[in-house]
């Protein structure tokens, strides 16, 4: 549980001095939209819970964190631990790059899948085209790709895809997700759910719950996160790291 502590005391640390952050949790789905650059995003997840076949299973804690690189351009990283079996079970990182359109933003987002555990052996890839629609106060966001995990005992390979909805309501913002997933020669794991980002000040507060569509689904899963983000550099030589951040052009809840 050393893990978990070193986390809780991280988050704590950094939020002393960063604001709300745009990012993607407690979602299935991302966005097509990338970190400012020199900004770090993060995301804590304090705690997933699943249930399948009457087997209840939790993860905590969970760190989603993206750094923006250059314009359009992001470092993105995934991690989360099994306090039951006192380790990481999964963790990936990678780069999303996005194109503005229009009211459109696609891009692509492509995640090297870490062998972060002893069971696991070799380095998957996981890749999917993203598209964002913003058309105030609806926000539409299309996920589609396909994997390759080596990690398992059987590699496994196969495609997902994610559509969510979200309405932007003052310092709510409240979704509504489809999530699909297939492992090649297994049934299609289907999902829906619901979600709320809620904006508190300086940081925001996600929670999303999903039910199983299908028979290869979890019954249920939840999760509650916080969000927050920090400049760590001035990509033109403005204020130096560990200054407050400027003002964003666009609300706390941007992404």
């Amino acid at each position: 549980m050393r893990f978990a502590r070193r986390s809780v005391v991280l988050a704590a640390a950094f939020v002393l001095q960063a604001r709300g952050a745009p990012a993607f949790p407690p979602y299935r789905s991302t966005d097509a939209e990338t970190a400012e650059p020199g900004t770090l995003e993060a995301r804590l997840g304090l705690v997933r819970l699943e249930r399948e076949h009457h087997d209840d299973t939790y993860a905590s804690p969970l760190l989603r964190a993206n750094l923006g690189l250059v314009e359009n351009l992001e470092l993105v990283s995934e991690f989360e631990y099994r306090p039951e079996q006192e380790r990481v079970e999964d963790g990936a990182v990678g780069l999303k790059a996005v194109s503005p359109a229009g009211p459109w933003h696609v891009g692509i987002e492509t995640l090297a899948l870490l062998p972060v555990s002893p069971d696991h052996s070799g380095v998957g890839v996981e890749s999917q085209l993203v598209g964002t629609l913003r058309r105030a106060p609806l926000r539409l966001h299309l996920n589609a790709g396909g994997f390759y995990d080596p990690r398992p005992a059987d590699a496994e390979q196969g495609w997902r895809a994610s559509l969510l909805a979200e309405v932007e309501k003052g310092r709510a913002r409240p979704g509504v997700e489809l999530f699909a997933k297939q492992v090649h020669g297994e049934s299609i794991r289907a999902q829906a759910g619901v979600g709320v980002i809620l904006d508190v000040g300086p940081f925001d507060v996600r929670s999303a719950l999903h039910l199983g569509l299908t028979s290869a689904a979890p019954d249920l899963a939840a999760s509650v996160w916080i969000a927050w983000h920090g400049r760590l550099w001035q990509e033109n030589g403005g204020q130096p790291p560990g200054a407050a951040p400027r003002a964003r052009a666009s609300a706390t809840l941007s992404k």
